[in-house]
């Protein structure tokens, strides 16, 4: 079976769902703070504390769970320091972000090499991994069923996550005072809207997600952790979440691009094609979606600008 035959497989779509999870949840996170004028940056590092956490917590615990839910508060944790610094200190948003993924990619290696005694990796006895939920007969439908099948919790909470983003961002009151502050904070602070309060639970929203996507990248197939494990994966899923204009349907077709090509990218390898070439592929596909969407905006920039009247004059 040649590279193309088995992209359109069961077992690829499978592979797929797998790397689309945790780059969905991250992006649906940061979907949250940029419908408030946040573009956080910091997705990166909340996902990779939330990925430690969860082998360190659940490997010592025993239960998967359990590590799954430390995941989550880690990443809440992380975010409330990220909200701390630009809410409270009003520090640069961008600037704190690369801040805090500077700070959790040292924190996690620090404390690898403090409580397992290597710098790198888990060892072996502190493994971890999701439970997997067999669907029966619904399983053995061709290629949708079978890719379904014997995914992780995570998976279907993520898909999950969209419509219930879009239901926060578009039904409710919490949606709707977080929009207006992104369109116009000074109009929304003269309706009566506490401007701080809104973007710093969208920042909570925003962590939380990260913690559940770092809990599915460490614990979905490995069980275990090695520095630096998300690899870009929050740059990639801030690209996703900009490809798809903060809007959860958008954002989850965005996220199936990038967790397709990160898919392909193996299938690559595995045929012995260029490794290098193989590891480019997500980044390249990333680059290209980003030129795309600028290029987007710059037309809707000049409908706008020509749909405007000119002033009048005396």
């Amino acid at each position: 079976m040649n590279l193309v035959e088995q992209i359109f497989t069961a077992a690829t779509l499978a592979v797929i769902l797998a790397k689309v999870a945790p780059l969905l949840l991250a992006a649906l996170g940061g979907a949250f703070t940029q419908q408030g004028n946040i573009l956080n940056i910091g997705l990166e590092g909340m996902m990779l504390i939330g990925a430690f956490t969860a082998i360190a917590v659940g490997s010592t615990a025993g239960s998967a769970l359990v590590g799954v839910i430390a995941a989550i508060i880690a990443g809440l944790l992380l975010a409330l320091v990220y909200a701390a610094a630009t809410l409270g200190l009003k520090a640069d948003f961008i600037v704190v972000g690369i801040g805090v993924n500077l700070l959790a990619a040292g924190l996690s290696v620090f404390l690898l090499q403090v409580v397992y005694g290597n710098p790198g990796v888990t060892p072996g006895d502190a493994t971890i991994r999701l439970p997997r939920i067999d669907l029966g007969p619904l399983g053995e439908i061709p290629v949708l069923g079978q890719a379904l099948d014997r995914q992780t919790a995570i998976v279907w909470l993520a898909l999950l996550a969209v419509p219930v983003s879009s239901f926060v961002l578009y039904r409710t009151r919490f949606g709707v005072h977080l929009r207006a502050v992104g369109e116009d904070e000074a109009a929304a602070e003269a309706a009566g809207i506490s401007v701080n309060r809104v973007k710093f639970a969208s920042i909570l929203i925003s962590g939380a997600l990260c913690g559940l996507a770092g809990a599915q990248l460490a614990m979905a197939t490995l069980g275990s952790f090695t520095a630096n494990m998300t690899a870009g994966r929050g740059f990639i899923a801030v690209a996703a979440l900009t490809f798809g204009l903060a809007r959860p349907v958008r954002t989850m077709v965005a996220a199936f691009i990038f967790g397709a090509a990160d898919a392909i990218a193996d299938l690559m390898g595995i045929e012995g094609i260029n490794s290098n070439l193989a590891l480019m592929t997500p980044y390249i596909i990333t680059i290209i979606a980003l030129v795309l969407v600028g290029i987007r905006f710059r037309k809707l920039r000049s409908g706008r600008a020509l749909a405007t009247p000119a002033p009048r004059t005396a």
